[in-house]
């Protein structure tokens, strides 16, 4: 089953392809991938992405079974092309979306480096000189998504780190090589989903918090036009 997955929940822009199998445990293939780091070009560069993922993989938009995008948390402004962009190739071609969040999806890219006594920590940047977070043993979230200064965060019995390049240092934990939701880890928190052909929860984004931009209201002009 071909899964198209797309992440802006960070600064990095992600778009992939990935085969989702029926086995025990569920298998995953990325048959094509994108990831551009810009926190500034998410509108610009995602769709073409999708597309240059369509193009090397050799298959056609008609050929994917699904959508999974990440939700978050993340900033206001970024998090929210990710989520049009994927409601809007699932509405154009009659497709489920299913939203995970993006701290899930980094966790299951590090579950190959963990022991089963870890605890795993994951952080992104939440600017504002804060991060967002989550713990996860197991495989299973056990605390967060929250949002706080690094000094604030509940290491509980966090054994290891993964996360923001940026902000891992702030915490005294060995670091497992994953910056970022990759077009696998995404599709593996909603495979059981997907391939049950469940029907996906709303969109929901995970912002925990006001956006940093707000729409501006504006008072009815009078007839001067003052």
């Amino acid at each position: 089953m071909l899964v198209l997955s797309v992440d802006t929940a960070t600064p990095a822009v992600t778009a992939g392809l990935v085969e989702l199998e029926q086995a025990a445990p569920i298998q995953t293939r990325t048959v094509a991938s994108r990831v551009r780091v810009d926190p500034r070009a998410h509108a610009e560069v995602l769709t073409p992405q999708i597309l240059e993922c369509l193009t090397e993989a050799g298959r056609s938009r008609t050929d994917l079974a699904a959508v999974v995008v990440g939700i978050g948390p993340g900033p206001f402004t970024g998090l929210r092309v990710g989520m049009a962009t994927a409601a809007a190739f699932g509405d154009a071609l009659g497709l489920p979306v299913y939203g995970v969040c993006s701290l899930d999806a980094i966790a299951a890219d590090a579950a190959a480096d963990l022991t089963p006594e870890s605890e795993l920590l994951v952080v992104t940047d939440a600017r504002r000189r804060e991060v967002y977070w989550a713990r996860y043993r197991d495989g299973v979230r056990v605390a967060g998504p929250e949002v706080a200064k690094p000094g604030e965060v509940d290491l509980a019995q966090a054994t290891v780190i993964a996360g923001s390049a940026s902000h891992v240092d702030f915490f005294d934990l060995p670091v497992l090589p994953v910056e970022t939701p990759s077009p696998a880890g995404l599709a593996t928190v909603a495979a059981a989903a997907v391939l049950a052909r469940a029907v996906p929860d709303p969109l929901v984004p995970l912002y925990l918090r006001r956006p940093d931009a707000v729409e501006k209201s504006y008072r009815t002009l009078d007839r001067t036009g003052a």
